[in-house]
């Protein structure tokens, strides 16, 4: 795929799945006795409507949609999310308006009052008080109504992923040719993001994380001024975002001089560590079985230890959704889900080598949406 990288409409405009989303989730509501949802998280908003601005409640009852937002996104609003929602625009205060509304819907429904749902784990202690001024009604903590659809991806959700991993494995392969000796992480960091940005990523999931030599033993270290050694590790963990949806990368390399046996030993063990798991994976495991997987392989080759993180996580409008591939997760992977593997080995004083790479979850098994790593490479 040639770059730069363009999603030319929305990727609900050639399918539009948003109604079914709504009404899949109308469907939910009885279920936890409610007939109103209030969606405070943005992810879940721009699932459920396509808007994709920062600020927005989105009230689902049993017949309507009702997105309200401020005067900035007035355009916006009608543009993104104008064919499913009816739009609210409140130059002030938004729970205001959402008062006015449930008080219209109320006035105007001879069945009797909203019993309303809130997302528990998106409303801070000053919003749920908004929340409590805006509505004295009964109101529910539920959690995990949108999400549990959102586990689920249909085909344009899945090639919009694709396309984000596309983009980032031609950024990254562009960047490590430019690698050299005495190159700082942060230098090289900066080098990705402009090349991911160049070739059309609307933004980064999560901060780039470039961790060379010793440093690279850490999971999640922070990107520093620390020059790269000749013969050392260096671990790459980068994303992209087309159309909202993420790609999840890590990429681990030998600078300056072929990689020593050490490292050929440790890059193996996590290289079969992660096919293991991608090519035994099938519909249906539990989190940890698909864990376990990996994990199995590391144990046997003595990195049983150094593998400190779960095997991976779904992906999709958020770098981190549900399901988890843990050894704590009893939750089933279902077709159409989007996870990472990322199996891992660090060894404290060493370094580190992970690998990650992001497959669909199909019928037959997982499928690469990103082009894996086959060897370990010398820059």
């Amino acid at each position: 795929m040639s770059w730069p990288f363009r999603l030319s409409t929305p990727i609900y405009m050639s399918f539009d799945r948003r109604p079914d989303r709504q009404e899949a989730l109308r469907r939910r509501l009885p279920t936890r006795g409610l007939n109103a949802l209030l969606v405070t998280h943005v992810p879940n908003v721009r699932y459920l409507t396509g808007f994709s601005g920062s600020a927005a409640l989105l009230l689902v009852t049993l017949e309507r949609t009702v997105l309200i937002t401020d005067s900035r996104y007035a355009l916006q609003a009608r543009q993104e999310a104008g064919a499913v929602a009816d739009v609210e625009i409140e130059p002030t205060n938004l729970w205001d308006r959402l008062r006015r509304v449930i008080d219209e819907m109320e006035s105007g429904n001879g069945a009797g009052g909203i019993t309303l749902g809130f997302e528990p784990d998106h409303l801070t202690v000053a919003l749920a008080g908004r929340l409590k001024s805006a509505f004295t009604g009964r109101a529910e903590p539920v959690e995990g109504l949108v999400e549990e659809l959102r586990i689920t991806k249909d085909t344009q959700e899945v090639e919009a992923i694709r396309s984000a991993g596309t983009l980032a494995v031609e950024a990254v392969d562009a960047v490590l040719h430019t690698i050299r000796v005495g190159d700082t992480e942060r230098a090289i960091a900066g080098r990705l993001e402009f090349g991911l940005r160049e070739r059309g990523s609307e933004w980064h999931p999560f901060p780039t994380i470039v961790a060379s030599g010793p440093r690279s033993a850490l999971p999640h270290a922070l990107t520093t001024e620390r020059p790269v050694g000749r013969g050392e590790l260096l671990l790459i963990d980068f994303g992209a975002q087309l159309g909202g949806y993420c790609a999840d990368l890590t990429r681990t390399v030998v600078v300056g001089a072929p990689p020593d046996g050490r490292q050929l030993e440790v890059f193996d063990a996590v290289r079969a560590a992660k096919d293991e798991a991608v090519e035994g994976l099938r519909p249906g495991m539990a989190g940890r079985e698909i864990d376990a997987l990996a994990r199995n392989v590391l144990e046997q080759r003595g990195f049983g230890g150094a593998f400190t993180h779960s095997l991976g996580h779904g992906l999709g409008l958020e770098v981190h959704e549900n399901p988890r591939l843990a050894r704590s997760s009893e939750v089933p992977v279902p077709v159409g889900a989007v996870v990472t593997i990322e199996p891992g080995a660090y060894l404290e004083g060493w370094g580190g080598i992970r690998l990650e790479d992001d497959v669909v979850v199909t019928q037959a098994g997982a499928e690469y949406l990103s082009t894996p790593s086959p060897e370990l490479l010398a820059l």
